[in-house]
């Protein structure tokens, strides 16, 4: 039935995906491509969007092949990104007049330090949740129309377009007939009031960025039009539009206040529900939204790590110690410990609860006796020594659990889970699929076309395909985190 299959768009921060899934959850169909990742400066990161558009639609075009399927065969599109990466494009053309400025880029940084110094940075975080850091989209916007010859003057005139990822590719996808973005994508860029949930008038004068740069806001599952026919053959609705970590939040089934998920991919996310209430951090977390539906807000607490798989893909490309990720597992177990080793892979900055932008990696610790398996093993460990500093944040604010739910593609190894549990103290449970990321962004697809009454019905489709206990006695864990905040003192610039 044409009800029960729905195309997830996946578009992340090295490849761009596309998932086919049926109403139950089942993976029907994939396809996946790689694109560039361009540093022109250091502690600069741009991606060609014209690549992100070109892998996107190969992507999906094989996901619907794998599957068997024809387009007019898909209920719905759900679209979920990498979030606060930035891209300004020509309205008329549609192509971007710069390259899309990534997350993980660091350019703003003095930008950021100058309007904390003018005692701005409570006002931005009581309208919208986020602390002053060159993460957020607002001075990567503002950093493009001062940069870009003529840009401001076209950006007034009406010419441009502002989107993250996720509203470049529904323009791209509706040719141009759809400039929108969600809730979730909306609170990351600086810009918007997460109480009032509308674009902040104050704030975008902070930054000096014209409101006619701006997309419409909606909610996660909405009306957000059709696809070109004349992309895959049939015009499919598309139904949804999330930020990745939401999307894996929804993916989880975190739906009640208090439950809380890890992501595992480039970067790592915690992500906390706080269900009605933006609760405000006194620990230096985020407070964003977690999703809107049919106009109800549920908030979030998150955590932002921004090198986590990054470290292992940094193994395997910058210093070539290993051939493949799946290696590290192996390697991990081969030594006892990491006999002192501590890798802080602050390689474009700290996050939470740092927000030092001006961090930067090291290894701590090499003696003669390092081999590659302790320093595989301590880029591993600090994915977990990170996880734990994100967890001390959230129970420093009142959050009690004692089940982590995690994905991505780290978890896979069931070693670095184990650690995780073992660090952090509480069970960690790993889902039956895997792809909570997409399949998060499919069920929003699916709740908009009707084919789940709730997010109860969601919920009830979730199974746990392992649990992992804490297994490591306090004495231990303890001597081991001691460790790794030495190790982070020890790279702090403030």
């Amino acid at each position: 039935m044409k009800e029960s299959y729905l195309l997830a768009i996946d578009q992340g921060t090295t490849s761009s995906r596309a998932i086919i899934f049926n109403a139950q959850g089942g993976v029907c169909g994939i396809g996946q491509e790689e694109f560039s990742q361009h540093y022109p400066e250091d502690a600069w990161v741009e991606h060609d969007p014209e690549e992100i558009w070109q892998t996107t639609l190969n992507s999906c075009r094989k996901a619907i092949a794998d599957a068997g399927l024809t387009a007019a065969e898909i209920a719905g599109i759900g679209i979920t990104n990498q979030r606060e990466t930035t891209v300004i494009w020509d309205r008329q053309t549609g192509r971007a007049i710069y390259p899309a400025i990534v997350w993980q880029d660091r350019r703003t940084a003095k930008h950021c330090a100058e309007l904390k110094s003018q005692g701005v940075e409570e006002l931005v975080a009581r309208r919208s949740g986020l602390l002053l850091d060159p993460y957020f989209s607002g001075t990567k916007v503002a950093w493009i129309l001062d940069n870009v010859d003529g840009a401001r003057a076209r950006a007034d005139a009406g010419e441009l377009a502002f989107g993250t990822i996720d509203s470049f590719l529904l323009w791209r996808l509706t040719d141009g007939a759809q400039h929108a973005t969600d809730a979730t994508n909306a609170s990351r860029t600086l810009l918007f009031n997460i109480h009032n949930q509308s674009w902040d008038a104050e704030l975008l004068s902070l930054f000096n960025i014209p409101s006619s740069l701006l997309p419409e806001v909606k909610d996660s599952c909405d009306n957000y039009g059709e696809c070109s026919p004349d992309l895959f053959g049939a015009a499919i609705p598309i139904c949804a539009l999330i930020g990745d970590q939401q999307a894996a939040t929804v993916g989880q089934a975190c739906f009640t206040p208090g439950m809380v998920k890890s992501t595992y991919g480039t970067g790592c996310f915690v992500v906390l529900n706080t269900g009605s209430k933006a609760l405000s951090s006194k620990h230096r977390l985020l407070t964003t939204v977690a999703y809107r539906i049919n106009g109800e807000v549920t908030y979030a607490l998150e955590g932002s790590i921004f090198v986590a798989g990054a470290a292992v893909q940094w193994l395997r490309d910058g210093l070539k110690l290993i051939g493949s990720a799946a290696e590290t597992q192996p390697l991990a177990e081969s030594v006892a410990s990491s006999n002192g080793v501590y890798m802080v892979p602050a390689f474009t900055g700290l996050g939470a609860p740092y927000w030092d932008p001006d961090a930067r990696g090291a290894i701590f610790g090499i003696t003669r006796d390092t081999g590659i398996a302790h320093i595989a093993r301590a880029a591993l460990e600090s994915v977990c020594y990170q996880t734990r500093d994100l967890l001390e944040a959230m129970r420093g604010d009142g959050a009690d659990f004692a089940t982590l739910r995690v994905d991505g593609g780290m978890v896979a190894n069931n070693w670095v889970v184990q650690r995780l549990a073992d660090m952090l103290d509480c069970r960690c449970e790993r889902p039956q699929v895997s792809e909570t990321t997409a399949l998060g962004a499919a069920y929003l697809a699916g709740l908009q076309l009707g084919v789940y009454a709730s997010l109860d019905e969601i919920a009830g489709l979730w199974q746990c395909e392992a649990g992992f206990d804490p297994a490591m006695n306090e004495l231990d864990r303890a001597r081991r985190y001691t460790g790794w905040k030495n190790a982070v003192a020890r790279v702090r610039t403030s």
